[in-house]
């Protein structure tokens, strides 16, 4: 059994590009522990596929990035936060690319750039810096790689963080960060480990909608975690849809990339007629919340499951060289891309809000950071435009390194933390009570806190999360801890988050569209939506 006394300077929680972008950005001296749930690669990294928004080409500006952005975001994001993130597009591909990371180069000697760069959705110009259609993939093997050639660097996986420990000092009041309570799935044990700085990595919260293009672990850890511990939130509201899923029984969470429509994929109706630009007049290149809406709108209207993308019209070469693993992929479900429209669907992909921090990813409380999808630093507003995602990650990885590293400079000797104490629970012969419980959220989050929302929708949601607080609070109480019950709880604290946000916006904007208030409201929403514990 390990020893309650483990202790490291920085504990990561979560392995995708914000969490080891940090503990490779962190200097060698100081001794790391990264936790992830599953292995190193299982998570929203390892499967994004389009790619990384960069200014590279002398056509393109970083104020035509900064202003796609913001128009994305729909009002709502913070200048100075997106004037950041851009700014370091370039060091951030540089970055990567000192860390063995193989970008696609172009093909033609036309470009200004030797990457090859595709446009997504909002975009202006091509900035998208890709690895084939499997960009993820690339950064997540790469970053592995190199941490796992640092001495200094401890990873664990199957482990599953319970809660954060703080402590408030008398004299400030101030919180701070001591370490956390962590479950080893594997020899189903629970201990403690001790950090002056802990740095929330764990991904977004989509796995609490019914249809998502993410993997299971994006269950919301580290905002519920750090709600319970004491830290604000903000805009959970705005989910991010992605318009284009793969529809077909057994293609879980397979995501057809933007990048095909920035290739000239077109969305179809059944009967082969386009429709997106009855809705924008960008079409299939509209940012992701209009087209999301479309699709869904067209779906309700004529009664159908599933709506079509369509690149057939490209030739077969260029198809199966800008997109190896998709071809692939709808072939192994059989769909052939190069000759024949896919079914698809939207289905929840991002989180737009989440743990409040400072341009350093530091949040509220002393010692404890956020970076990646689990926070909210105010880059994406209302709406995170394509490929932003990764750029964030690694720019506030870099940003919470340097903080971090000051910050332990000054740090206190770390009190004990007491030991987990489960002496009073037994083990659970009800599991079906969680995985029931799992079902019934995800699918009334879908019908009622989806693309379209009422506030009678809302307030139904609201209701049923009231319920299954009640019954996890009393199974916490009763029982062992397992992976499958801590994401439960925190994908409840996650929805019900995001019902309360909803309901505080009284507006429609971004990716937050009801029908009791279709319009824009500037003169008093046009603000976060932020929460307090």
């Amino acid at each position: 059994m390990p020893d309650h006394s483990l202790s490291y300077d920085v504990i990561i929680i979560g392995s995708g590009a914000a969490g080891l972008g940090l503990a490779l950005s962190l200097p060698d001296h100081l001794q790391v522990a990264i936790l992830s749930k599953l292995n190193m690669s299982e998570g929203s990294t390892y499967y994004a596929q389009g790619g990384i928004s960069a200014v590279l080409d002398s056509a393109d500006s970083l104020q035509s990035h900064r202003l796609d952005t913001m128009r994305a975001g729909a009002g709502l994001c913070h200048n100075d936060v997106v004037e950041l993130v851009v700014s370091n597009g370039k060091s951030s591909i540089d970055w990567l690319m000192k860390n063995n990371v193989a970008f696609s180069t172009h093909k033609s000697t036309q470009s200004n750039s030797q990457l090859h760069l595709t446009k997504e959705g909002g975009h202006s110009y091509r900035r998208v810096v890709h690895a084939d259609d499997s960009t993820g993939k690339a950064v997540q093997l790469a970053l592995n790689e190199q941490v796992l050639n640092k001495p200094n660097i401890k990873i664990f996986e199957h482990h599953n963080v319970i809660d954060l420990v703080t402590e408030t000092d008398t004299l400030s009041g101030k919180k701070r960060v001591i370490g956390c309570y962590v479950l080893d799935a594997k020899k189903d044990i629970v201990f403690s480990m001790k950090a002056p700085c802990i740095t929330l990595a764990t991904g977004g919260a989509s796995k609490v909608y019914l249809y998502t293009s993410n993997p299971d672990v994006s269950t919301g850890d580290g905002i519920a975690m750090a709600w319970r511990a004491g830290c604000k939130v903000a805009n959970m509201e705005f989910m991010q849809f992605h318009p284009t899923c793969l529809f077909h029984p057994e293609a879980k969470s397979f995501l057809i990339s933007e990048a095909v429509r920035g290739e000239g994929g077109l969305l179809l109706l059944p009967d082969g007629t386009r429709f997106m630009p009855n809705f924008d007049k960008r079409a299939e290149l509209a940012p992701r919340d209009i087209v999301a809406r479309a699709i869904d709108h067209e779906m309700k209207r004529l009664g159908v499951s599933s709506l079509f993308l369509d690149i057939s019209h490209r030739t077969a070469k260029f198809t199966k060289s800008h997109f190896p693993m998709l071809h692939e992929r709808c072939l192994d479900f059989g769909f052939d891309m190069t000759k024949e429209p896919l079914p698809v669907v939207p289905a929840a992909h991002y989180t737009c809000g989440g743990v409040m921090t400072d341009k350093n990813g530091l949040t509220d409380i002393t010692g404890l950071y956020a970076i990646g999808e689990t926070a909210f630093t105010g880059l994406h507003g209302a709406n995170r435009m394509a490929s932003n995602s990764i750029l964030e990650c690694l720019v506030f990885a870099k940003q919470a390194s340097v903080d971090i590293t000051r910050f332990l400079k000054n740090t206190k000797k770390q009190p004990n933390i007491p030991a987990w104490d489960d002496s009073k629970v037994i083990n659970s012969d009800e599991a079906i009570v969680v995985s029931h419980n799992w079902a019934e959220l995800r699918q009334f989050m879908w019908d009622y806190v989806g693309i379209v929302r009422t506030t009678k929708r809302l307030q139904r949601a609201k209701n049923r999360i009231e319920l299954l607080k009640r019954e996890i609070q009393e199974y916490y109480g009763k029982f062992h801890v397992t992976s499958d019950f801590l994401e439960l709880r925190n994908l409840v604290t996650a929805a019900e988050l995001i019902i309360d946000s909803a309901l505080l916006r009284k507006e429609s904007r971004g990716l937050h569209y009801t029908r009791d208030y279709p319009n824009l409201d500037d003169k008093h929403f046009k603000k976060d939506t932020i929460l307090k514990p």
